[in-house]
């Protein structure tokens, strides 16, 4: 396979052939010289005279080779291009995600009862009784996943309807991970007093609220708020699901090289939403040596900020005092958390840090620095990214721990909840699994959601925010 498309995206072109005209070889050769690879060939349908249409499965390395292979099809004789399909773009048709009954309607008693008038005996009893709602309706088992679409992946600002296709697979990963019923929620509007009036408003059918792409710092704001104003969990997954993530990974990396959390030096680049919970989940976890590096270089007590969470963060983390930018930071650490940008840390800053450093970068798309340009020099890598050992995916995180808030319905996600999560992920590698390429276990390993689950449950009886105590 050439391996400029080898990491790419997969297209599907059809295609009419007269082989009179245009044997299929030249088909092929424009194809590759227009930057694609072709992975499989279906014959669609034969006609008179040897004519074909065939449907091209094409790997290619970027969006733009589509075009390029439309057009150099476009001008070979005995070549007709009827279209080209977009593997990704067919399996959002119409959306990933429906709505299906749990129980068929086959009759007019299945109708009464289902609705008018027998259901009115249900609604008297939720009036009467409103905690029965978790009973009686979907709410024990549904998440809302709010977005405003202003913090989108790596897109930025793209606003509800683009936001809409990320917050659809969300959902998906929900039921498929831990059979919880996920609605996407995008909402038009960025006004933070608007957003939490209507999650506000529409709180009752949900027994929990995911938050999900909104821009720092106006998301911890509007999650502070709502966890103050409703009585289920919110959860901002940014943050929290990627500190708990990277938490995990940590806590086995760390185990693998000898060292302690509390021992530790360790350096946070990026103080955003994702940079700032991590460092709290450090903190309650026992890290006594931390430093954050943003923008204005080192965080230190000495400065003031007009960024709240920026002062807060040189008020509880860098008890050394250090000043400068990240080489200063880095001098003799042996952890690096990245949640910045690509192409930031570089070779010589690692030849800095303590022997056998950990290095966790996780810019997406482009990591901090790329492992291949690093691995000779640390003990254990890990990224954000599929295409490489050790990722730190918020899906290890937020299917188990909302199973389980939900479970034993808590009323809140508490700093306990979320740290029993992050032990139960790195407790599913054993002593003998662990390696420095497998530090964090895989989305599809099956006990994760399980394990998640009975910490996290645990956790918030302990917490004294569980209403319930699940049967196991």
């Amino acid at each position: 396979m050439d391996s400029k498309a080898k990491d790419g995206k997969t297209i599907i072109v059809r295609v009419e052939l007269d082989p009179e005209r245009a044997p299929f070889g030249s088909a092929a050769t424009a194809i590759e010289q227009a930057g694609g690879d072709i992975i499989a060939i279906d014959v669609i349908q034969t006609g008179k005279g040897g004519v074909t249409i065939r449907d091209l499965t094409i790997k290619i390395a970027e969006a733009a080779a589509a075009d390029r292979i439309a057009q150099a099809l476009g001008t070979l004789a005995g070549v007709r291009l009827i279209n080209i399909s977009d593997r990704t773009f067919l399996l959002h048709l119409g959306g990933k995600i429906t709505i299906q009954p749990k129980t068929p309607i086959q009759n007019r008693d299945d109708l009464s009862r289902v609705y008018t008038p027998e259901v009115a005996r249900v609604c008297e009893a939720i009036y009467e009784d409103p905690a029965k709602a978790f009973t009686l309706t979907i709410k024990r088992g549904t998440v809302a996943v709010v977005s405003d679409g202003s913090a989108v992946l790596g897109l930025g600002n793209i606003g509800p309807y683009a936001a809409m296709p990320v917050m659809e697979g969300k959902a998906m990963l929900f039921k498929q991970f831990a059979d919880i019923d996920a609605f996407p929620i995008c909402l038009d509007t960025q006004d933070t007093e608007q957003i939490i009036a209507i999650v506000k408003a529409i709180a009752p059918p949900f027994g929990g609220i995911n938050l999900e792409d909104i821009s720092s710092p106006r998301c911890f704001e509007i999650e502070h708020r709502l966890q103050q104003e409703l009585d289920i969990p919110i959860f901002h997954d940014d943050q929290h699901g990627t500190a708990v993530v990277i938490y995990a990974g940590l806590l086995n990396a760390l185990r693998l090289t000898g060292r302690s959390l509390a021992e530790a030096r360790i350096v946070i680049c990026g103080i955003g939403a994702a940079g700032t919970a991590c460092t709290k989940m450090l903190l309650a976890g026992g890290a006594k040596h931390i430093v954050g590096v943003d923008r204005q270089g080192i965080l230190h007590s000495g400065m003031t900020y007009t960024n709240a969470i920026w002062q807060w963060y040189a008020e509880h983390t860098n008890p050394e005092g250090l000043q400068g930018g990240l080489a200063e930071a880095l001098r003799d650490a042996d952890v690096f958390i990245g949640l910045s940008a690509g192409g930031v840390l570089k070779r010589s800053h690692i030849e800095a840090m303590a022997a056998r450093p950990i290095v966790f970068a996780m810019a997406n798309p482009e990591p901090e620095i790329r492992p291949e340009e690093a691995e000779d020099l640390v003990a254990v890598f890990a990224t954000g990214r599929s295409d490489y050992p050790n990722q730190i995916n918020n899906v290890l995180c937020f299917p188990g721990i909302f199973r389980g808030a939900l479970d034993c319905r808590a009323s809140r996600i508490t700093e306990r909840m979320k740290l029993a999560a992050a032990e139960a992920i790195a407790g599913v590698i054993s002593q003998e699994e662990l390696s420095p390429y497998y530090i964090i276990p895989s989305v599809f390993n099956q006990r994760i959601v399980e394990e998640v689950r009975k910490r996290v449950v645990q956790a918030a009886i302990e917490s004294g925010v569980a209403r319930r105590q699940p049967r196991e």
